[in-house]
């Protein structure tokens, strides 16, 4: 079965600070291709702002080989504009680029901050999608 997600950024640095967690395991099911990222150029632009972030001290050529990954892989989506007001505006797009990908595919939004965005069934934390991919 393929899945598609859209991953929140938080996830991305949590499986970079630790590999060997139910994040990174996450994104080891990404870069497989076992899950097509779905993204579009603000995500991608916000993913690269924050993983270059000096208190992270990740490296710019590590960032740049799993967000290069991550582009050649995924899906990119022109999303429409919706009209919802989240807790944080940051995570409009991310809203935006799932709900536009499941026009067409049943897509997940993976977050490690579920308060920040709508209780539905496709918006689940890293435990939850790593279970979805196992079968559980």
């Amino acid at each position: 079965m393929k899945y598609y997600a859209v991953i929140d950024t938080n996830v991305l640095v949590s499986a970079l600070l630790k590999w060997d967690s139910v994040p990174g395991n996450v994104l080891q099911f990404t870069i497989t291709g076992v899950v097509t990222p779905v993204l579009n150029e603000d995500i991608l632009r916000e993913y690269r702002e924050v993983l270059l972030r000096k208190k992270f001290h990740f490296p710019e050529s590590v960032v740049d080989v799993i967000l290069d990954n991550l582009a050649a892989q995924a899906v990119f989506i022109n999303e429409e504009k919706l009209d919802v007001n989240l807790p944080d505006p940051k995570d409009v797009v991310f809203y935006e680029v799932v709900m536009e990908e499941r026009k067409n595919q049943d897509a997940f939004l993976v977050t490690g901050n579920l308060k920040h965005f709508p209780v539905e069934r496709f918006i689940v934390t890293p435990r939850q999608f790593l279970d979805i991919l196992l079968g559980k």
